[in-house]
């Protein structure tokens, strides 16, 4: 296979803190039309119901949500997640839209030279390729695993976002199944998200983050997971998780939370439920050693919110 070179018109961008789209202006990658947005009272911060229940605005950094007090006492999985993403001087740029609309990282989409199926080619190169950190849950024609590590963790807290078109769309509506090789999100047109919407808080819940990384710092993750759990005389009444890194789009890890639900949080009861985690994973040649990495990043994880 020889990849072809990218010509077709790309069409306009928005442009707010730009840490993702400015480097895809200087390689090349990007070149159509900006739009430049910027934030107005609705869209930047934490606002609070009469109910306790919080909207994060579109604009809001991760910084902020990372040190939120009142939020890490309420969704301790969100900030926890925030705490974990990327590196301090990019925490304190990036926002919460744009780390959800953020594009593929994978080296074939940020080749400049390179048509794949994100920028209008054929096929996935990767596929066929180096796809070393790809999907290790084979869910469409493109294999390049999504780059958002706050979509996996409001994906855990079954959030939902609205946008200046659309109200009350799930993770999944924002974000799609993975059957769509040629797109990152489902955003329409001129759409862009301005605010995201969490459930009232969970008395007594517990959460933690956990990533795996080639590298001790500023890496993106071979896998993430963001776990929740309600643990009340030693039984599981409620959990969550939600993995990043290993398909297309986050993927909520239901096998393990239904061998957890009402059961004793007993050294047998995590370790069978760690191993469900990778229930109707498809790796590819290379990925494989993703699974190891799942198993092992739950496990401890569910160590860490038993009691």
């Amino acid at each position: 296979m020889t990849p072809t070179a990218v010509t077709a018109m790309q069409p306009s961008e928005f442009r707010a803190a730009g840490t993702d789209l400015s480097e895809r202006r200087r390689s090349g990658v990007s070149t159509g039309p900006l739009i430049d947005i910027s934030a107005a009272s609705d869209t930047i911060g934490m606002h609070w119901d009469a109910d306790g229940r919080a909207r994060l605005g579109a604009f809001t950094t991760i910084a902020a949500i990372a040190s939120d007090v009142r939020l890490a006492a309420a969704y301790p999985g969100i900030a926890v997640s925030a705490q974990g993403l990327a590196t301090p001087q990019i925490r304190h740029l990036a926002t919460l839209g744009g780390n959800l609309a953020q594009r593929s990282r994978c080296w074939y989409f940020r080749n400049p030279h390179i048509a794949c199926l994100k920028k209008g080619g054929s096929d996935c190169p990767a596929r066929s390729g180096n796809h070393l950190y790809h999907v290790a849950f084979d869910l469409g024609p493109c294999v390049a695993p999504h780059p958002s590590t706050m979509a996996a963790a409001l994906l855990a807290y079954e959030a939902t976002v609205t946008t200046n078109q659309r109200s009350s769309l799930t993770i999944g509506d924002l974000l799609g199944d993975g059957s769509n090789g040629g797109a990152d999100n489902a955003l329409q047109p001129g759409e862009m998200i301005k605010s995201v919407e969490l459930p009232s808080p969970l008395q007594g819940e517990r959460a933690l983050y956990k990533r795996a990384i080639s590298r001790t710092h500023a890496e993106w993750p071979l896998v993430e997971v963001c776990a929740r759990a309600v643990v009340k005389d030693g039984t599981f009444q409620f959990v969550r998780l939600a993995a990043g890194g290993i398909a297309p789009v986050p993927l909520r890890l239901h096998a393990v939370e239904a061998a957890l639900q009402d059961r004793k949080a007993t050294a047998a009861a995590l370790a069978n439920a760690a191993g469900q985690a990778t229930s109707g994973a498809k790796p590819l040649p290379m990925t494989g050693y993703k699974l190891d990495l799942l198993k092992g990043v739950v496990h401890d994880l569910l160590e860490g919110l038993a009691p």
